[in-house]
């Protein structure tokens, strides 16, 4: 799963992307220094996977992993190929989510390429460029689907359909991520526009050294803006970030307790990420590895399985599981089943966040 960092330019987007992978990328203090975007990944930081061990030691921990996707600067007439333009939407339109940077800090030193710091103006900024392209896209898609319609092509009248409801969104000045339909064929019609505003928007709020838990007047701006729309803020001071990332474990540790910080905000970052996504971590666990695995909200058994090899998948008989927290309680997958609490699971168990499994399979 992906999810593209957008924003203005020079708000902090790759200094924040450098952080999280550690993968050096430029971020000089000029816009477009993006030219490309940039893929890396980031471990989603688990507690979980240290409580396993403790009770099943191991050779190695593989945690879940976030890709991420540094997206150069967006500016205002975007959509009518301003800056980059439609080079960078494109690469928007690929990704799964978008965490939104929006600086939330007064430098002098680091221009603005609106001239002030307003992160409601930049957000606004953003998100009428991302409707305008939908907007442009929708009724491309919408003279097409017409033509097709008129054969009498169902799929076409169910895109139509979706397609109309889009366009009145948009004209209002409306993100159509609001937009959920129960029906499965409108649905996966919606779903198939890959339309920019249907993504979900995780905002990030770029604050200074000295305001770490995001309490200033730029990030409770933000907050209630965010709220209105049901999304959530994460206050991340991107250079402090950057800094940590480089330093060991213990003086991370000595930096973090001055600045009274239990993590790095980019723990929280990818947690939140994680969770926007709409993604959950069942666990493998034994001498060899102990592994974090991605799966949706309401994957089924033999989907999780699948996930670790198709075969499994394919040739799913059972799954034998318990919770982190048994493990915890009885201390060994040996004391879990001798109390009676190793679960045997079949194809139309929902997998539960937290799960440890064993799969049993055939091919």
């Amino acid at each position: 799963m992906e999810a593209g960092i957008v924003g203005l330019p020079n708000v902090g987007k790759s200094t924040l992307f450098n952080a999280l992978t550690a993968a050096g990328i430029a971020s000089e203090n000029y816009p477009f220094c993006t030219i490309e975007p940039n893929v890396g990944a980031v471990a989603v930081p688990d507690s979980r996977l240290a409580r396993i061990e403790s009770h099943i030691p191991t050779e190695k921990i593989v945690p879940a992993v976030l890709k991420l996707v540094d997206i150069a600067g967006i500016v205002r007439g975007a959509s009518e190929g301003e800056g980059l333009g439609n080079q960078f939407l494109s690469h928007i339109r690929a990704v799964d989510a978008i965490l939104h940077v929006v600086r939330c800090f007064e430098e002098a030193d680091v221009i603005h390429v609106e001239g002030s710091v307003d992160p409601i103006r930049d957000v606004e900024t953003i998100d009428t460029e991302l409707m305008l392209a939908d907007l442009q896209s929708v009724e491309s898609m919408t003279d097409r689907a017409t033509r097709t319609a008129r054969t009498g092509d169902k799929d076409a009248k169910l895109r139509l359909e979706v397609l109309a409801e889009c366009q009145k969104l948009l004209a209002e000045g409306k993100p159509v991520r609001g937009l959920v339909y129960e029906e499965a064929n409108l649905a996966k019609a919606f779903k198939e526009l890959q339309l920019l505003t249907a993504k979900q928007v995780l905002y990030v709020a770029n604050v200074d050294e000295d305001d770490v838990a995001g309490t200033g007047k730029h990030v409770q701006a933000l907050r209630e803006r965010s709220a209105a729309e049901g999304g959530a803020v994460v206050p991340v001071c991107a250079r402090l970030e950057a800094e940590l990332s480089e330093l060991d474990e213990a003086e991370r540790t000595e930096m973090l307790d001055s600045l009274g910080l239990s993590e790095p905000a980019l723990a929280s970052l990818a947690r939140a990420a994680y969770e926007l996504l709409g993604l959950q971590s069942f666990f493998t666990a034994g001498e060899k590895e102990i592994r974090a695995w991605t799966i949706p909200a309401g994957a089924t058994a033999p989907q999780a399985a699948g996930v670790i090899h198709t075969d499994f998948e394919r040739g799913f008989i059972r799954c034998e599981t318990y919770s982190v927290d048994d493990l915890d309680q009885f201390k060994s997958e040996k004391a879990i089943r001798d109390a009676g609490k190793m679960r045997v699971e079949g194809k139309g168990y929902v997998m539960r966040d937290s799960d440890v499994c064993h799969f049993l399979f055939n091919v």
